[in-house]
């Protein structure tokens, strides 16, 4: 088990504990954590980003993308099972899943589409205006010269 001590980012930060939970969380998961279903992260644009998920034999119907609270849930319910059929060996993966993925500050789902056997969640990164970076114009100061008090 790997230990970390996060103390010293501590006492040069102040109100970065989303970053510690963050790294909680990172560091919590397990090797033996599930992969199915397999997907995507990727960076699309300066400020959106796409999560892709492969969820073949699954329709739109059996598909649920929801946001709850900083983070999105993806999950899949099989309406039907097949037992009629005799596989002889089975590859493909129907099984139900959620996956869970923990959003950042200010990045909204824009949008999800199904084509192809996979599932596309798109993401856009809107920061307020007032968080945004702006120039602070540095004033030059002239000395003030003491009055004698009487």
């Amino acid at each position: 088990m790997r230990n970390f001590d996060l103390s010293p980012l501590y006492r040069a930060t102040v109100g970065f504990d989303q970053i510690a939970d963050l790294m909680d969380r990172a560091l919590a998961s397990d090797m033996g954590h599930n992969s199915y279903p397999p997907y995507n992260i990727e960076k699309t644009a300066d400020d959106t980003y796409r999560i892709t998920v492969a969820v073949a034999g699954f329709s739109e119907d059996e598909l649920s993308v929801e946001v709850k609270e900083n983070a999105l849930f993806i999950s899949a319910k099989k309406e039907r099972e097949e037992t009629d059929r005799n596989f002889l060996y089975r590859g493909i993966a129907t099984r139900a899943f959620e996956r869970r993925f923990h959003l950042a500050d200010h990045v909204r789902v824009v949008g999800a589409t199904h084509e192809d056997g996979l599932l596309h969640v798109d993401l856009k990164r809107e920061v307020p205006e007032a968080l945004k970076p702006r120039r602070i114009e540095i004033s030059s100061s002239k000395a003030i010269e003491a009055k004698p008090v009487n």
